[in-house]
């Protein structure tokens, strides 16, 4: 099968996490044989700030990287119609410009032969659905929610069965030990600041633990505000910046243990949707200590997989524990890794992705007379805030 996906960038995950799960989901597809191609628009900002980071354009490098994903960069729809020819599935993601995603609706509603799905992994349906009102969804096949408690706000407003959980995951290519790395410090964190979205949480599960520890510990990632840097700064924490995510398992093989601070809408309004972080951590066995999560889902095996603290007092208690005693932490990091290889790689996402599609395809051969989603976004706007 020809899938096409529609991405603000692969090329770049500079504050923009969603490639990394975009790129895994490309390179198993191509890894079973069928064509997969990525779409993304020239000038994009992530793209354009991590040229401006490193220096350079960063698309030889990652095509040096990642040989096996088939991208296109478009500026106008002549070059995206071409990339639509022979396609049966086409996902778009939920920062595709809003002009964009109306008019791959409008095609499909006029019997564009693709099946046509909206792929939603941000928590702006239910924070900011003023932005989310500006995407007509007219002509969509269905709904892809990276959560059930998400995926529940789109059913609640109209799309029923035509919604589905897909559940984000880990290159396992990538995604693995390095045990020929010393681990010669403490502790690493990898996330971007977050726009204010986890501040006091990073103080209060990263910043004062490992300042009253003492502990050796490194923080990559971007758009720290000065007050953040001074801060880590003070407590004696290395700040390399960006990080390409295909060095993040070296990365990790480099520490003791790592941490898992989701933003505070994940931990408060939508529970059950971890960062993609966890899944990579785990997946490349090293311990991981989490600040206040639900796994509503059960993803994960709470207190066997990582473990799970409530405040700053118990995550020293945590860390020194991991630090202390290496046989707790191997399994910690054992426990994790088995659950990521039995539940959450791309592979797994994959098998998923083409059961949603073979049950809309039966869907469709059974109801005669189906038509793709006539609804709109914008239904799920004002009551979604209080949702």
């Amino acid at each position: 099968m020809k899938v096409v996906m529609f991405t603000h960038s692969v090329v770049s995950c500079w504050n923009h996490g969603n490639a990394h799960f975009q790129r895994g989901i490309l390179r198993a597809l191509a890894a079973r044989g069928h064509q997969a191609v990525a779409l993304e628009p020239v000038g994009g900002w992530s793209r354009s700030n991590l040229a401006e980071a490193i220096g350079e354009d960063p698309a030889p490098g990652f095509a040096r990287r990642f040989p096996d994903i088939d991208r296109i960069d478009y500026r106008g729809f002549e070059e995206i119609e071409a990339a639509l020819d022979g396609a049966g599935l086409v996902l778009v993601h939920e920062w595709t410009d809003p002009a964009l995603v109306r008019r791959l609706g409008r095609m499909r509603a006029r019997g564009a032969p693709f099946l046509l799905l909206f792929h939603d992994t941000h928590h702006r349906a239910v924070s900011a659905p003023e932005e989310m009102a500006a995407l007509d969804l007219n002509g969509y096949d269905g709904v892809l929610a990276f959560g059930a408690v998400l995926a529940e706000t789109w059913r609640r407003h109209g799309w029923a069965d035509q919604v589905h959980v897909w559940h984000e995951a880990a290159d396992l290519t990538l995604f693995k030990p390095h045990p020929q790395i010393p681990r010669s410090r403490d502790l690493v964190w990898i996330g971007n600041w977050g726009d204010g979205e986890r501040g006091a949480e990073l103080d209060e599960f990263l910043v004062e633990p490992v300042r009253a520890l003492g502990l050796s510990a490194t923080v990559h990632g971007v758009r720290y505000p000065e007050p953040a840097r001074v801060a880590l700064a003070r407590a004696g924490i290395d700040q390399p910046g960006w990080i390409a995510n295909a060095d993040v398992p070296e990365a990790f093989a480099r520490h003791r243990m790592t941490i898992h601070v989701p933003r505070r809408f994940y931990a408060r309004e939508l529970p059950g949707i971890p960062t993609i972080r966890m899944f990579e951590a785990l997946a490349s066995g090293i311990p991981l200590i989490s600040a206040p999560w639900e796994d509503s889902e059960g993803l994960f095996r709470t207190g066997t997989d990582y473990l799970r603290v409530e405040d700053d007092p118990a995550m020293r208690r945590a860390m020194r524990a991991v630090l202390d005693d290496p046989a707790m932490a191997r399994e910690l990091a054992r426990n994790g890794r088995e659950t990521i290889l039995a539940r959450h790689g791309c592979e797994h996402r994959v098998d998923e992705l083409f059961r949603i599609v073979d049950r809309m395809t039966a869907g469709h051969a059974h109801h005669s007379g189906h038509a793709p989603h006539s609804g709109h976004v914008t239904s799920v706007e004002a009551e979604a805030v209080s949702s």
